[in-house]
């Protein structure tokens, strides 16, 4: 499978169920009413983005409480520079949003612990694509919390963020062989951790 067919894959296998409140509202009007000062949609715009916002955290955070932690920074964040943000087109704020959750999340990891990343790619890691069909949204990002910091980081920026090796490079301060490395065992232990589910649900 294509790395693309990968990262959509996993994806989908996350997206479901993630929503936050619904709102009548098109994100530009919400935009404009947050920009005005208006409370009511400032509580709007934390209720529709909320959920998406945790699970984002979820997938890089392993702790409940520092996820409580990485969401609530991220939308003081989010209300101190919404002024500064510019919408281009429906679904740009919640982008906008789920980037700065994964942004405070990378450097609420990179403060409290020291993050080791290896460079060495396995063999025949193209074989070990986890297949996530049959596993729950909530399941499957459960399990990607469960990888090690390093492979957690770059699997969720190469698949979910995608960004290119080099910019998770860039961004992390390693080589590009690192990342595609960490993603390639990242891959190989999320499928181990995949078939390890299935069996027990087969019992």
């Amino acid at each position: 499978m294509t790395p693309e067919g990968q990262r959509e894959r996993l994806r989908a296998g996350t997206s479901a169920g993630t929503g936050g409140g619904t709102s009548e509202m098109t994100e530009g009007q919400l935009l404009a009413a947050v920009k005005g000062g208006d409370r009511r949609a400032m509580r709007s715009l934390y209720d529709r983005y909320a959920g998406y916002a945790m699970a984002t955290a979820m997938r890089y955070v392993a702790d409940q409480d520092d996820v409580h932690d990485v969401v609530q920074d991220s939308f003081v964040k989010v209300f101190t520079t919404i002024g500064r943000f510019n919408l281009r087109g429906e679904g740009s704020l919640k982008a906008w949003v789920n980037r700065i959750v994964a942004n405070q999340a990378i450097d609420y990891l990179r403060s409290r612990q020291r993050l080791t990343f290896v460079s060495d790619v396995p063999n025949d890691a193209e074989d070990d694509s986890p297949d996530v069909g049959p596993v729950p949204p909530e399941v499957l990002t459960r399990l990607i919390a469960q990888l090690p910091t390093g492979y957690r980081l770059v699997l969720n920026l190469f698949v979910f963020e995608q960004l290119s090796h080099k910019e998770i490079a860039r961004r992390l301060g390693i080589g590009e062989k690192t990342s595609a490395s960490q993603y390639n065992r990242a891959k190989r232990k999320l499928a181990e951790y995949v078939k390890d589910y299935l069996k027990q649900q087969e019992r």
